[in-house]
């Protein structure tokens, strides 16, 4: 081994030395190849997942703004139902026609409740010359009873137009809110006065606040007037000029820091678009920027929805993948070269050993042909040890037939003791009945001699049989044959050791094994199960037949005390035995010859006693 590893070294020596001199030129083209392809479509990759980064974000953007909208259309839509209903008010009605402190007190606190229920800032009426008769803020410092607003537009419009709503700052509050206006009239068309209410936006831009996303809405003039970022409301979306102060609709009285620019140019466009500003205190973030209309004429409302890196986020990811793609290709292109070198200085180097080789196929010729005339000795040896175990075997089984037999000799004895002593008894009878000339009971006294003389016969030659040596020859036998062969042996040890024998299935099967040679394993498992149910008062062996498809299972099954754990696992162990005399030799040569049939022979767990199944082919 060292030798050939001797050889070998400077072989790969060689092709090392042949790898180190391949030219770069290659590699060097893998190389700007990978760096163009990578820059090329890392780009294109990296504008496509902006594209569509920034597609999403606005499609989120749109749905956001349109549910804000909603949500502001259900607000006031809820708040421009209540002056339409209190304009057909009867109560309503009677203070504006008959005014008097009691009618004022009722509608005062119809207006005080109706107002905490709607959330609305605040509800009154005025009469025809702008003076308010009942407010649902009666009760505070700041109540509207008694005050004037026949100056205000919402006044003015409702009375010329039936109903008017205008932005404006509250003349005692000072502020901001949307007033909505009713004209209240008499039977006969006649203006009586008018019913106001006022929204403040508080709770919905709190609302809006909540969602982490900058929402307001601004005028036809660009004016904010709700929003929930506190600074911007009263900026403009643009600088101001005069047309836009003309097109806002507001009524306002500001500080002079007021209706400056946001601080940033709002996109124009229904499309959305990104913006970069700093919202509150926070560092400058990019938002997506859109807008859509609301259910108030010339109100627009806008949404910044956060961007939160997810188009760099794709972009990244984007041109990750397309590194990886080139990187993974040109990792494939460069294993090629690799295998195309190695693979030339492969065919040099192989040329080299094919000549090495010959030179040492030439040497090792001559071994092989030494080894080879060994390994002959050598199996020429092993069959002679085969068929000297084979005869051993052979031997064995004789012997272990002879050790039966001589186990068994006095229960056959015992088995031919009775006929005889009946055979004797039955042969005086009959003299004395042809004495006295009763032939024909002295015929059934002969015929009765006859049956037990067949009866001994059956016993020595099964006896005799068993004791044969012959060659196994494995044929298709009646199972029940081989039972009653072996059972005919050994019922006189059963009846002698008082062991009840029982038999459950029908044993007329056909099997393939050699008839005597299973009557010896029988044998020997019964010989077995009696000894071990030796001085039991209930003693009993259960023998079951079972047909199980193409395998019949023959089940031996006593009472006793069974076999410990520590000798089952190796009960079928040459030598190991559990009885004083015994040699260990029984189970083994019962199992070899199971085995020779083409079947098994194993003990299985049983509740109680010890459970022995030999499995044999059924014919």
């Amino acid at each position: 081994m060292s030798h050939n590893t001797a050889m070998t070294r400077p072989r790969f020596r060689r092709i090392i030395e042949r790898l180190s001199t391949i030219e770069l030129r290659p590699w060097i083209l893998l190389g700007l190849g990978w760096l163009i392809a990578s820059a090329v479509l890392a780009g294109v990759a990296g504008e496509a997942a902006r594209r569509d980064a920034v597609g999403e974000l606005e499609r989120q953007a749109t749905a956001g703004a349109a549910l804000h909208a909603a949500v502001l259309r259900s607000e006031l839509d809820k708040q421009r139902a209540i002056p339409i209903v209190l304009a057909g008010d009867p109560d309503v009605a009677a203070l504006l026609t008959r005014p008097g402190a009691r009618a004022a007190a009722g509608v005062d606190r119809k207006l005080e409740r109706l107002a905490t229920q709607t959330r609305a800032a605040v509800i009154y009426v005025l009469d025809a010359e702008g003076l308010t008769l009942a407010s649902s803020n009666w009760r505070t410092p700041t109540s509207f009873v008694g005050s004037r607003y026949e100056f205000r537009p919402y006044f003015i419009n409702a009375m010329r137009d039936a109903q008017g709503e205008f932005y404006a700052l509250g003349t005692r509050s000072g502020r901001p809110g949307l007033y909505l206006s009713r004209r209240v009239d008499a039977a006969d068309g006649t203006p009586l006065g008018v019913v106001v209410l006022k929204v403040e936006f508080d709770a919905l831009e709190a609302e809006w606040r909540g969602s982490g996303e900058p929402a307001w809405v601004a005028d036809p003039g660009g004016v904010v007037l709700v929003s929930s970022i506190p600074d911007w409301r009263f900026r403009a979306t643009e600088p101001m000029d005069e047309r836009r102060r003309r097109l806002s609709l507001t009524d306002l009285t500001l500080s002079p820091g007021a209706l400056t620019p946001l601080p940033f140019q709002t996109p124009d466009g229904d499309r959305p678009r990104l913006v970069r500003t700093a919202v509150g205190d926070g560092r400058p973030q990019t938002w997506m920027h859109s807008e859509t209309g609301t259910a108030t004429p010339g109100w627009t409302l806008h949404l910044l929805t956060p961007e939160r890196g997810a188009v760099g986020t794709a972009v990244a990811g984007a041109r990750g993948l397309a590194l990886l793609i080139t990187s993974l290709l040109a990792l494939g292109v460069a294993v090629l070269l690799r295998r195309r070198h190695l693979a030339r200085a492969k065919a040099r180097a192989e040329e080299e050993g094919r000549l090495e080789l010959e030179r040492r196929i030439h040497e090792r010729t001559r071994e092989l042909h030494d080894a080879n005339l060994a390994l002959n000795r050598q199996i020429e040896e092993r069959r002679r040890a085969e068929a000297a175990r084979e005869l051993l075997r052979d031997e064995l089984v004789q012997a272990s037939k002879l050790a039966a037999l001589g186990q068994i000799v006095a229960s056959v004895a015992h088995e031919i003791n009775q006929p005889v002593a009946a055979i004797w008894t039955h042969a005086d009878t009959a003299v004395l009945l042809l004495e006295r000339g009763q032939t024909d009971m002295a015929r059934d006294a002969l015929r009765r001699i006859g049956d037990l003389t067949r009866r001994i016969g059956a016993i020595t030659q099964d006896l005799r049989l068993f004791a044969r040596k012959a060659a196994p020859t494995i044929d298709e036998i009646q199972l029940e044959d081989a039972i009653q062969g072996a059972l005919q042996l050994t019922r006189g040890r059963l009846e002698e050791r008082n062991v009840a024998l029982e038999r459950i299935g029908d044993g007329e099967v056909k099997v393939h094994a050699d008839q005597f040679r299973l009557e010896q394993v029988i044998v020997n498992l019964v010989k077995n199960a009696a000894e071990a149910l030796e001085g039991q008062d209930d003693a009993r062996l259960t023998l079951t037949v079972e047909r199980r498809g193409e395998r019949v299972r023959l089940i031996f099954a006593d009472n006793g005390p069974g076999v410990a754990p520590e000798v089952a696992s190796q009960l079928f162990t040459p030598f190991v035995t559990t009885r004083t005399n015994g040699l260990g030799l029984g189970l083994v040569i019962c199992r070899d010859i199971v085995a020779s049939f083409g079947g098994e022979l194993d003990l299985v767990p049983a509740k109680r006693g010890a459970t022995f199944v030999a499995v044999l082919k059924a014919a």
